[in-house]
């Protein structure tokens, strides 16, 4: 359920917010969310797979973390990247 380094850097670059950005919480946050994305898909196929269930909660705890963070700074920055991933507030 990790991501290659090809997906990274793609992810990286479509998030970051200056030339050496790699571990803003805008690239976190996306980086989290492809994560989810693609362990989510599993998770529909195998049911039964609990412990990747956990590993999946614990993401989604830790991304909702970081958005919370993210508000707290700046809104505009937070809307933004809401509005790019595409999840709920």
């Amino acid at each position: 359920m990790s991501l290659d380094t090809a997906e990274k850097q793609k992810l990286i670059n479509s998030h970051q917010t200056h030339s050496t950005d790699t571990g803003s919480v805008e690239v976190q946050v996306g980086m989290l969310s492809e994560r989810i994305n693609k362990l989510s898909g599993h998770l529909q196929s195998n049911k039964h797979d609990f412990s990747s269930r956990q590993g999946l909660l614990k993401m989604i705890g830790q991304r909702k973390r970081l958005l919370t963070y993210l508000r707290g700074k700046s809104e505009q920055r937070y809307k933004a990247l809401r509005e790019k991933i595409g999840i709920r507030g």
